[in-house]
Protein backbone atom coordinates (compact mmCIF):
# COMPACT_ATOMS: atom_id res chain seq x y z
CA UNK A 1 0.00 0.00 0.00
CA UNK A 2 1.17 2.97 -1.04
CA UNK A 3 1.52 6.02 1.96
CA UNK A 4 -0.68 8.70 1.64
CA UNK A 5 0.23 12.12 -0.28
CA UNK A 6 0.88 14.84 2.29
CA UNK A 7 -1.79 17.25 0.68
CA UNK A 8 -4.44 14.22 1.74
CA UNK A 9 -3.05 14.18 5.28
CA UNK A 10 -3.07 17.43 6.05
CA UNK A 11 -6.57 17.95 4.99
CA UNK A 12 -7.19 14.73 7.16
CA UNK A 13 -5.99 16.30 9.97
CA UNK A 14 -7.43 19.77 9.34
CA UNK A 15 -10.89 17.75 9.58
CA UNK A 16 -10.38 16.53 12.75
CA UNK A 17 -9.51 19.99 14.03
CA UNK A 18 -12.36 21.92 12.48
CA UNK A 19 -14.52 18.34 14.47
CA UNK A 20 -13.30 19.38 17.76
CA UNK A 21 -13.50 23.09 17.46
CA UNK A 22 -17.67 22.34 16.77
CA UNK A 23 -17.58 20.56 19.40
CA UNK A 24 -16.53 23.15 21.68
CA UNK A 25 -17.73 26.10 20.78
CA UNK A 26 -20.22 27.47 22.52
CA UNK A 27 -23.63 26.60 21.99
CA UNK A 28 -26.61 28.74 21.56
CA UNK A 29 -28.25 30.04 25.21
CA UNK A 30 -31.65 28.80 26.14
CA UNK A 31 -33.05 31.81 25.38
CA UNK A 32 -31.98 32.15 22.00
CA UNK A 33 -33.62 28.45 21.16
CA UNK A 34 -37.19 28.13 20.29
CA UNK A 35 -38.36 27.18 23.71
CA UNK A 36 -40.88 24.11 24.03
CA UNK A 37 -43.66 26.38 25.29
CA UNK A 38 -43.48 28.56 22.58
CA UNK A 39 -46.34 27.44 21.11
CA UNK A 40 -48.28 27.22 24.12
CA UNK A 41 -48.51 31.23 24.53
CA UNK A 42 -51.62 31.45 23.29
CA UNK A 43 -52.82 28.45 25.42
CA UNK A 44 -56.85 28.50 26.16
CA UNK A 45 -57.51 30.40 29.24
CA UNK A 46 -54.04 30.86 30.29
CA UNK A 47 -52.87 33.99 28.83
CA UNK A 48 -51.54 36.49 30.47
CA UNK A 49 -54.46 38.60 31.12
CA UNK A 50 -54.77 41.92 33.40
CA UNK A 51 -56.54 39.68 35.75
CA UNK A 52 -55.95 35.84 35.97
CA UNK A 53 -58.41 34.37 34.60
CA UNK A 54 -60.57 36.45 33.13
CA UNK A 55 -60.44 38.70 29.88
CA UNK A 56 -61.25 42.39 30.54
CA UNK A 57 -62.78 43.83 27.28
CA UNK A 58 -63.56 48.28 27.21
CA UNK A 59 -66.04 50.32 24.91
CA UNK A 60 -67.87 53.62 25.38
CA UNK A 61 -70.29 54.97 27.14
CA UNK A 62 -72.68 54.58 25.83
CA UNK A 63 -72.48 51.90 23.30
CA UNK A 64 -74.17 52.38 20.11
CA UNK A 65 -76.36 50.18 18.29
CA UNK A 66 -76.31 48.21 15.70
CA UNK A 67 -72.46 47.73 17.57
CA UNK A 68 -74.20 46.58 20.86
CA UNK A 69 -78.09 46.49 21.69
CA UNK A 70 -79.58 48.58 25.06
CA UNK A 71 -76.43 50.01 25.26
CA UNK A 72 -74.99 46.53 27.59
CA UNK A 73 -72.19 45.94 26.11
CA UNK A 74 -72.09 42.36 28.12
CA UNK A 75 -75.52 41.46 26.71
CA UNK A 76 -73.85 39.35 23.92
CA UNK A 77 -75.90 41.78 21.35
CA UNK A 78 -75.08 44.01 18.57
CA UNK A 79 -72.30 42.88 16.18
CA UNK A 80 -69.16 43.91 18.18
CA UNK A 81 -70.69 42.72 21.83
CA UNK A 82 -71.08 39.62 19.45
CA UNK A 83 -67.37 39.87 18.29
CA UNK A 84 -65.85 40.33 21.69
CA UNK A 85 -67.45 37.05 22.92
CA UNK A 86 -66.72 35.00 19.98
CA UNK A 87 -62.96 36.29 20.37
CA UNK A 88 -63.14 35.46 24.08
CA UNK A 89 -64.54 32.08 23.25
CA UNK A 90 -61.40 31.81 20.77
CA UNK A 91 -59.26 33.06 23.85
CA UNK A 92 -60.47 30.21 25.55
CA UNK A 93 -62.44 32.78 27.89
CA UNK A 94 -66.26 31.89 28.41
CA UNK A 95 -69.24 34.15 29.12
CA UNK A 96 -68.51 34.14 32.88
CA UNK A 97 -64.83 34.89 32.76
CA UNK A 98 -65.12 38.12 30.42
CA UNK A 99 -65.39 41.69 32.73
CA UNK A 100 -66.24 44.70 30.54
CA UNK A 101 -65.08 48.42 31.48
CA UNK A 102 -66.27 51.32 30.56
CA UNK A 103 -63.07 53.74 28.64
CA UNK A 104 -63.63 56.70 26.25
CA UNK A 105 -63.31 56.53 22.60
CA UNK A 106 -59.99 58.58 22.19
CA UNK A 107 -58.65 57.24 25.52
CA UNK A 108 -58.43 53.86 24.25
CA UNK A 109 -55.81 54.75 21.45
CA UNK A 110 -54.53 57.13 23.11
CA UNK A 111 -50.74 56.80 24.33
CA UNK A 112 -50.24 55.20 27.40
CA UNK A 113 -50.73 52.08 30.13
CA UNK A 114 -54.25 50.26 29.64
CA UNK A 115 -56.36 48.73 32.00
CA UNK A 116 -57.85 46.45 29.46
CA UNK A 117 -56.63 43.25 27.39
CA UNK A 118 -58.13 44.91 24.60
CA UNK A 119 -60.80 47.33 23.32
CA UNK A 120 -63.92 46.96 20.96
CA UNK A 121 -65.16 50.30 19.47
CA UNK A 122 -65.17 50.67 15.64
CA UNK A 123 -61.86 51.92 16.17
CA UNK A 124 -59.85 52.18 12.68
CA UNK A 125 -56.82 50.92 12.46
CA UNK A 126 -54.52 53.48 10.99
CA UNK A 127 -50.33 54.10 10.80
CA UNK A 128 -50.76 57.11 13.07
CA UNK A 129 -52.31 55.12 15.94
CA UNK A 130 -50.26 52.04 15.68
CA UNK A 131 -47.95 54.59 17.03
CA UNK A 132 -49.45 54.47 20.35
CA UNK A 133 -51.02 51.18 20.72
CA UNK A 134 -51.60 47.75 19.21
CA UNK A 135 -54.10 46.77 16.49
CA UNK A 136 -55.31 42.72 16.14
CA UNK A 137 -56.38 41.42 12.96
CA UNK A 138 -58.96 43.70 10.86
CA UNK A 139 -62.76 42.18 12.56
CA UNK A 140 -65.04 44.37 10.00
CA UNK A 141 -64.08 46.12 7.00
CA UNK A 142 -66.03 49.74 6.84
CA UNK A 143 -67.00 52.61 4.85
CA UNK A 144 -67.65 56.30 6.08
CA UNK A 145 -71.20 57.78 4.89
CA UNK A 146 -72.83 61.09 5.00
CA UNK A 147 -76.38 61.07 6.64
CA UNK A 148 -78.43 64.59 6.29
CA UNK A 149 -82.03 65.78 6.32
CA UNK A 150 -84.71 64.07 3.68
CA UNK A 151 -85.14 67.43 1.42
CA UNK A 152 -82.28 69.13 2.31
CA UNK A 153 -79.17 70.95 0.26
CA UNK A 154 -76.92 68.10 1.79
CA UNK A 155 -79.28 65.53 0.38
CA UNK A 156 -79.44 66.09 -2.63
CA UNK A 157 -75.27 65.76 -2.61
CA UNK A 158 -74.25 63.11 -5.81
CA UNK A 159 -70.43 64.40 -5.14
CA UNK A 160 -67.56 64.97 -3.28
CA UNK A 161 -67.72 68.09 -4.47
CA UNK A 162 -70.90 68.75 -3.51
CA UNK A 163 -70.47 68.81 -0.06
CA UNK A 164 -67.96 71.71 -0.23
CA UNK A 165 -70.43 73.67 0.51
CA UNK A 166 -72.44 72.80 3.66
CA UNK A 167 -71.63 72.41 7.00
CA UNK A 168 -70.40 68.99 8.42
CA UNK A 169 -70.36 67.81 11.66
CA UNK A 170 -68.51 63.96 12.85
CA UNK A 171 -67.38 62.67 16.34
CA UNK A 172 -63.87 64.06 17.66
CA UNK A 173 -60.93 61.80 17.25
CA UNK A 174 -62.66 59.39 14.26
CA UNK A 175 -61.87 58.42 10.42
CA UNK A 176 -65.37 60.17 9.88
CA UNK A 177 -63.97 63.51 10.81
CA UNK A 178 -60.86 63.15 8.90
CA UNK A 179 -63.13 62.28 6.07
CA UNK A 180 -64.58 65.56 5.96
CA UNK A 181 -60.94 67.45 7.07
CA UNK A 182 -59.11 65.49 4.52
CA UNK A 183 -61.29 63.97 1.66
CA UNK A 184 -64.25 67.10 1.73
CA UNK A 185 -62.08 70.05 2.82
CA UNK A 186 -65.57 71.78 3.10
CA UNK A 187 -65.27 75.91 2.57
CA UNK A 188 -66.45 75.99 6.88
CA UNK A 189 -64.62 73.34 9.16
CA UNK A 190 -65.98 70.46 10.65
CA UNK A 191 -68.22 70.79 13.81
CA UNK A 192 -66.81 68.56 15.89
CA UNK A 193 -68.57 66.43 19.03
CA UNK A 194 -67.40 64.60 21.55
CA UNK A 195 -69.85 61.95 21.28
CA UNK A 196 -72.04 61.17 17.77
CA UNK A 197 -74.94 61.55 20.26
CA UNK A 198 -74.33 65.29 20.17
CA UNK A 199 -73.68 64.94 16.69
CA UNK A 200 -77.12 63.81 15.82
CA UNK A 201 -78.95 66.54 18.05
CA UNK A 202 -76.86 69.02 16.10
CA UNK A 203 -78.39 67.38 12.66
CA UNK A 204 -82.05 67.24 14.11
CA UNK A 205 -81.75 70.36 15.56
CA UNK A 206 -80.31 72.50 12.36
CA UNK A 207 -76.62 73.04 13.74
CA UNK A 208 -75.40 71.09 10.87
CA UNK A 209 -76.71 70.33 7.20
CA UNK A 210 -74.77 66.78 7.42
CA UNK A 211 -73.21 64.12 9.80
CA UNK A 212 -70.45 61.64 9.05
CA UNK A 213 -70.44 58.46 10.48
CA UNK A 214 -69.46 54.92 9.55
CA UNK A 215 -72.04 53.14 7.03
CA UNK A 216 -73.46 50.79 9.56
CA UNK A 217 -74.34 53.44 12.36
CA UNK A 218 -75.80 55.60 9.34
CA UNK A 219 -78.29 52.98 8.49
CA UNK A 220 -79.46 52.55 11.95
CA UNK A 221 -79.51 56.27 12.87
CA UNK A 222 -81.71 56.69 9.30
CA UNK A 223 -83.76 53.59 10.20
CA UNK A 224 -84.31 53.80 14.10
CA UNK A 225 -83.32 57.14 15.03
CA UNK A 226 -83.77 60.39 12.44
CA UNK A 227 -86.29 58.79 10.80
CA UNK A 228 -86.46 62.35 8.43
CA UNK A 229 -82.83 61.68 7.53
CA UNK A 230 -81.10 60.20 4.40
CA UNK A 231 -78.24 58.46 3.55
CA UNK A 232 -76.79 60.83 1.07
CA UNK A 233 -73.55 57.93 -0.01
CA UNK A 234 -70.51 56.61 0.96
CA UNK A 235 -67.09 57.65 0.62
CA UNK A 236 -65.09 55.35 -1.79
CA UNK A 237 -61.92 53.51 0.04
CA UNK A 238 -58.61 55.88 0.04
CA UNK A 239 -56.02 54.58 -1.96
CA UNK A 240 -57.76 51.73 -2.87
CA UNK A 241 -57.31 50.25 1.04
CA UNK A 242 -60.35 49.02 2.91
CA UNK A 243 -60.91 50.65 6.47
CA UNK A 244 -61.19 48.24 9.11
CA UNK A 245 -62.14 48.26 12.74
CA UNK A 246 -59.62 46.19 14.78
CA UNK A 247 -59.33 45.89 18.22
CA UNK A 248 -57.04 48.03 20.48
CA UNK A 249 -54.90 46.83 22.93
CA UNK A 250 -51.91 48.21 25.07
CA UNK A 251 -48.64 48.64 22.79
CA UNK A 252 -46.46 45.55 22.99
CA UNK A 253 -48.89 43.88 24.46
CA UNK A 254 -48.07 39.67 24.81
CA UNK A 255 -51.66 39.23 23.78
CA UNK A 256 -51.87 41.19 20.36
CA UNK A 257 -50.70 37.80 18.36
CA UNK A 258 -53.29 35.57 20.26
CA UNK A 259 -56.01 38.12 19.48
CA UNK A 260 -55.13 38.58 15.72
CA UNK A 261 -55.03 35.01 16.03
CA UNK A 262 -58.63 34.28 17.05
CA UNK A 263 -59.91 37.27 14.71
CA UNK A 264 -58.25 35.57 11.68
CA UNK A 265 -59.97 32.00 12.87
CA UNK A 266 -62.95 33.56 13.24
CA UNK A 267 -63.02 35.27 9.70
CA UNK A 268 -61.79 32.09 8.06
CA UNK A 269 -64.24 29.45 9.88
CA UNK A 270 -67.29 32.26 8.62
CA UNK A 271 -68.37 33.05 11.98
CA UNK A 272 -67.30 36.88 11.71
CA UNK A 273 -69.60 36.71 8.53
CA UNK A 274 -72.87 35.43 10.40
CA UNK A 275 -72.07 37.72 13.16
CA UNK A 276 -72.17 40.48 10.33
CA UNK A 277 -75.55 39.25 8.58
CA UNK A 278 -77.14 38.65 12.25
CA UNK A 279 -76.37 42.07 13.28
CA UNK A 280 -75.54 44.49 10.13
CA UNK A 281 -78.00 42.80 7.53
CA UNK A 282 -79.64 46.52 7.16
CA UNK A 283 -76.90 48.17 6.39
CA UNK A 284 -77.13 47.13 2.38
CA UNK A 285 -75.22 49.16 0.08
CA UNK A 286 -75.59 53.31 -0.83
CA UNK A 287 -74.20 54.74 -3.37
CA UNK A 288 -70.60 56.29 -3.80
CA UNK A 289 -69.82 59.64 -3.72
CA UNK A 290 -67.73 60.47 -6.65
Amino acid sequence: MHPAPRALRRAAVAVVVLAAAVSCAPQPEEADKPSSSAGNACEKGELATRTSGKLTIATDEPAYEPWFKDDKPANGKGFESAVAYAVAEQLGYGKDKVAWQTVPFNKAFAPGEKTFDFDINQVSVSEERKKAVDFSSGYYDVRQAVVALKGSKAAKAKSVADLKDVKLGAQVGTTSLNYIDDVVKPKQAAAVYAKNDQAKSALKNGQVDAIVVDLPTAFYITGAEITDATIVGQFAHQGGTPEQFGLVLDKGSALTSCVSRAVDALREDGTLAKIEQQWLSDAVDAPVLK
